[in-house]
């Protein structure tokens, strides 16, 4: 080829905005993003399609991305993408790029490469193909406006049998190829985390299961959920940090194995080190800190002893496993190594965090105001991270799937901590970016706090009672069981007289349920309430002379599973560390006591008939006269008045001998605002690794306090290939079974907890997905809770309860 790559274009460049199919095959779609672009246009339009087509057509420049408002058919095509532009915010606003332009391999001569590599196979620095120094190149976005020449891009304007090329920065060296991959080439970088290719086979023969399959293996690598892990049909990943891509087989002998993918010929993806801090989770680190968190010293990577592992420098050519420095080669929550101490095979490091972001270990303590927000939410620092539609917050340090300019450092004052609801730039509510790469953003699932208005005076002020603000709660038109939290703004009695105000004293004097006095209580005006849990529901003193007081007529709300009318914390405390639940947050939680009284295992309300608990629980006694349930308390002493006691009937345990049981409740019990069922799951679902689950229980805290009091945890699921690696319980954990806890400790059930739920927030209700099982001891490093599976379960607790 001529020094000066002088050859014409032949022939016109590949039209990469020729016209596509279907959308949805050809474009990728982002809700609520917007690119402004340099070159764009403006069409006007009457659906999606007329939209895409304009795209598909445009003659003015390349169009690489359209932008589309259902709502006000507004239609904006654009010669920029998410790799060229800033994505930024827009509501009701949905993104569509070119998925041809999304790509950073080559098909064919790579003509129509549209990458962002910038760097010769020598490892030189493109020059910008608008340049003129230090080379004046014959190729320019003027002169070839169809060729993509933008920025210092690797291109191949002139069909170059090499591939993809560019002008350098070496004025020793006028050009040179950039070694860009083919599309067609099966081969990973690193430990192929962004592997994207189509081997189906492992490095056996097996052949892989489809991710969103079940059979014949169960699994949480749920591809709905773990949308940024490209789990597609049944192609070999690696979603979870392995050394290289694998997949679950199709064989009964065997779950999963590893996929024979050789590494890319090509240069390894550079990685800015991080030398003194670490950002997010640390895959960056590369400083000197050789010791854990306890003191130990850290074990070389490249030796076996004292612990044999696979972390090996080999298996993980990017995870700089240099001496025996912290790293974090696989996806663990922050830079770790294994120890020198025969004991402890690996603990996690101690590294200071980049720009003073909270380190997403660091316990939080959740604020009353967590579940609610003030006006726009702008002060809102509760620990929520999930949106409306139930997806799950990116982490504001973090720029996968979306980059972002919302950051510490950009927004100092917006406490961007970890991966919490928040609104930074003055929306109308908090939000947060979200972890599917299909949706950009959403709000979060907040409700306003309730307004806060101070109740008026009395006529006759008591001098011993302090004037206080109450909190109203928004209106309901109907009341859940007997109406202790009724809110709504009937002032009417059954009869139809007109309710006296509570603060008033005339015509009837009281002195029992004044504003003033019980300022949690709602005692607005003169609005129907049920201050005294009184069975019978709402009522007021009347207007009527001869009539003191009298009930209201408000119809029972139709009652959901799994939605408390009183919000819980969901603080991810410890519960054998201590948090303590707000009273009646978990409905669904009962006692399991002797008949003598005395509690000895938790249990979970499903039907107001039956309750869910561990097979283990029933070791003292297969007859249902020994135990009783007592339900509606926050106490273990359970002295409420909102005390349910039931005797059982009957001891049902599962048959094929898992630790689970159902037992029947004598009489159902009666359903309230301090009673409620929890959901049940679907059949054989599996709870996605790393999603957040709650327990809950009166159990051994250790001497840790709160002892006696229903206290409350969260803590992340995980996968049970992950939770039976040697490391941890070492393959005692079943199908039927699952994990939940911190891999450090800390944070565990404990004895007392036993029998009791383990319950996921999902679809903006609570599912009991685990009954709590067994563990090797309580909150110790390496030593998860185990659970019983529900959805496991399903169709055997449907039918018994259907059939006795």
């Amino acid at each position: 080829m001529d020094l000066y790559k002088t050859t014409l274009l032949l022939g016109a460049l590949l039209c990469t905005a020729a016209v596509f199919g279907d959308i949805q095959d050809n474009y990728s779609k982002t809700e609520g993003a917007w690119i402004i672009s340099l070159r764009r246009r403006e069409y006007a339009v009457n659906s999606l399609e007329e939209c895409g087509a304009k795209c598909d057509t445009e003659t003015n420049f390349v169009c690489k991305s359209f932008m589309y408002i259902e709502k006000d058919t507004e239609c904006w095509t654009a010669e920029d993408n998410s790799k060229t532009e800033r994505v930024m915010r827009r509501a009701s606003a949905a993104l569509y790029e070119n998925k041809a332009y999304l790509l950073e391999c080559a098909n064919g001569l790579g003509t129509d490469y549209r990458g962002t590599k910038a760097r010769t196979t020598t490892g030189r620095t493109c020059q910008r193909w608008s340049g003129t120094v230090p080379h004046v190149p014959n190729f320019t976005p003027v002169s070839h406006p169809m060729a993509d020449l933008v920025s210092d891009f690797c291109r191949n304007p002139d069909s170059d049998v090499n591939g993809p090329w560019c002008y350098t920065t070496d004025s020793t060296k006028r050009w040179e190829t950039c070694g860009v991959p083919d599309c067609s080439e099966e081969c990973i970088y690193c430990s192929g985390e962004d592997y994207r290719g189509k081997i189906s086979t492992t490095a056996s023969g097996f052949k892989c299961q489809n991710w969103d399959s079940q059979k014949p293996h169960t699994h949480g690598y749920n591809p709905a959920t773990l949308t940024d892990k490209n789990l597609e049909v049944n192609y070999c990943r690696n979603p979870d940090g392995e050394p290289k891509p694998w997949c679950l087989t199709t064989s009964l002998s065997k779950r999963w194995e590893y996929c024979d993918i050789p590494q890319c010929t090509s240069p390894q993806p550079t990685v800015t080190p991080e030398l003194t801090c670490a950002s997010d989770e640390g895959r960056a680190y590369r400083g000197t800190i050789a010791t854990t968190v306890s003191g130990k010293t850290c074990q070389p990577w490249s030796s076996q002893i004292p612990h044999k592992h696979n972390r090996a420098p080999e298996n993980y050519p990017c995870g700089g496993l240099e001496n025996n420095y912290c790293r974090n080669p696989d996806n663990e929550k922050m830079p770790w190594c294994y120890t020198t101490d025969p004991e402890v095979r690996w603990d996690y490091c101690q590294i200071p965090t980049c720009g003073g972001s909270a380190r997403p270990d660091q316990p939080v303590i959740p604020t009353e105001e967590d579940n609610c927000y003030v006006g726009d939410g702008t002060a809102y620092r509760g620990t929520t991270s999930e949106t409306i539609s139930g997806k799950k917050c990116q982490a504001w340090a973090a720029m996968t799937p979306h980059s972002h300019s919302k950051t510490q450092e950009t927004f100092p004052r917006a406490d961007l901590q970890r991966n919490y609801c928040r609104n930074p730039d003055g929306d109308r509510a908090p939000w947060c970016y979200t972890t599917n790469p299909s949706v950009r953003w959403e709000f979060c699932d907040l409700e306003k706090c309730p307004s806060v208005v101070a109740p008026p005076q009395l006529p006759d002020p008591i001098p011993s009672v302090t004037t206080t603000v109450t909190e109203s709660i928004p209106e309901r038109d109907c009341r859940v069981g007997s109406g202790g939290t009724y809110r709504g703004s009937t002032s009417m009695t059954s009869a139809g007289v007109t309710c006296q105000a509570w603060s008033s004293q005339v015509p009837h004097k009281h002195n029992r349920f004044i504003p003033q006095m019980h300022p949690q209580l709602g005692l607005d005006r003169n609005y129907c309430r049920n201050p005294d849990d009184d069975v019978n529901g709402p009522w007021c003193y009347t207007t009527d002379r001869s009539k003191k007081w009298d009930y209201c007529q408000i119809p029972e709300c139709a009652v959901n599973c799994g939605m408390p009318p009183i919000k819980p914390k969901r603080c991810f405390g410890r519960i054998v560390g201590g948090c303590i639940s707000k009273p009646h947050s978990w409905p669904w939680q009962i006692s399991l006591r002797t008949r003598g009284g005395i509690h000895f295992c938790g249990g979970t309300l499903i039907h107001p008939q039956w309750v869910l608990t561990a097979s283990h629980c029933l070791e003292s006694s297969k007859l249902p006269a020994f135990y009783k349930v007592v339900l509606g308390i926050h106490r273990e002493s359970a002295i409420a008045m909102s005390k349910q006691e039931k005797q059982l009937v009957k001891l049902i345990l599962e048959p094929s001998g898992a630790d689970i049981a159902l037992l029947k409740l004598s009489t159902p019990a009666r359903i309230n605002d301090k009673v409620l069922p929890a959901c049940l799951p679907e059949r054989d679902y599996v709870v996605p690794s790393r999603s957040q689950c709650h327990v809950t229980g009166w159990g051994e805290t250790q001497g840790t306090g709160g002892e006696g009091i229903l206290k409350e945890t969260g803590f992340p699921v995980i996968e049970n290939k992950i939770c039976n690696r040697p490391s941890y319980l070492n393959g005692r954990v079943k199908a039927h079974e699952m994990c939940a806890g911190n891999i450090e400790g800390g944070t565990d059930s404990c004895q007392g907890d036993s029998g009791g739920p383990l319950v996921c927030y999902t679809q903006n209700k609570f599912v009991i997905q685990g009954v709590t099982s067994w563990g090797l001891g309580c909150a110790n490093a390496m030593r998860p809770g185990v659970y019983a599976r529900v959805s496991h379960f399903v169709d055997w607790i449907t039918e018994t309860i259907a059939t006795n």
